[in-house]
């Protein structure tokens, strides 16, 4: 690996985790000996990057230091393009309309040879499905999640029963069929996952969730899995 490719790759493990990473992650991660990133880190010291640390300690990268997009390789285009290229397929057209920006936006700054990695990815995603529409704007349920407050939902169950609900708006998630919100259910006092095509009625309330929204996602992220939907 040429120089100049190893100081990049030890500001992208850098930048992946705010806690120290040590010499020896890194040159397992890079393949190299301890003594090349001790080298490497203080090249990119004297290069002004903010890393803070030292031998034997561990080193972290300070916020707010980024590496201008040029540097994408190959693989990182490849990986762009398949993401925006999913979400534009089967994303609500707020966020379809979002990776189709960040499509154009990338293209903008990539010098021309790597222009076509992203006009003609070697990875793709297949077609969007023919789902059923939603009842509900995705836009305005994440905006919810961002605001952390509560909603009031009239919900549809397989079987055409209803019921109201007050939920405590977690994650949006995009499964191969279908689009669900994923949230605490007073009712239910658990997790639960609603098809976004079987709300049929939705109140966005000014109450907020009464607990920290980052540690309920934590908390069903280790539960099994996502909820199945109702």
């Amino acid at each position: 690996m040429r120089k100049a490719d190893r100081l990049f790759q030890i500001v992208q493990i850098l930048r992946r985790t705010s806690r120290p990473v040590t010499a020896d992650a890194i040159a397992s991660e890079l393949e190299t000996s301890k003594r090349s990133v001790y080298r490497d880190i203080a090249a990119l010291m004297a290069q002004r990057v903010p890393i803070r640390g030292e031998a034997g300690m561990g080193y972290v990268l300070d916020g707010g230091f980024d590496l201008p997009p040029l540097m994408l390789t190959a693989d990182e285009i490849d990986a762009v393009a398949l993401g925006a290229q999913w979400v534009a397929g089967h994303g609500d057209p707020a966020l379809a309309r979002a990776a189709r920006d960040v499509l154009a936006k990338v293209a903008a700054v990539l010098p021309e040879e790597m222009r076509g990695f992203l006009e003609d990815p070697s990875a793709r995603t297949p077609p969007a499905w023919d789902s059923a529409e939603d009842k509900v704007d995705a836009a305005q349920l994440r905006h919810a999640i961002r605001a952390a407050r509560k909603l009031a939902l009239r919900y549809v169950d397989p079987t055409g029963a209803q019921t109201e609900r007050i939920v405590w708006p977690l994650v949006i998630g995009y499964l191969e069929a279908v689009r669900v919100l994923i949230g605490w259910c007073e009712l239910r006092k658990g997790f639960r996952t609603f098809r976004l095509d079987r709300i049929e009625h939705v109140v966005f309330l000014d109450e907020p969730i009464p607990s920290d929204p980052g540690r309920l996602r934590r908390k069903w992220r280790a539960t099994l899995g996502v909820p199945k939907p109702l």
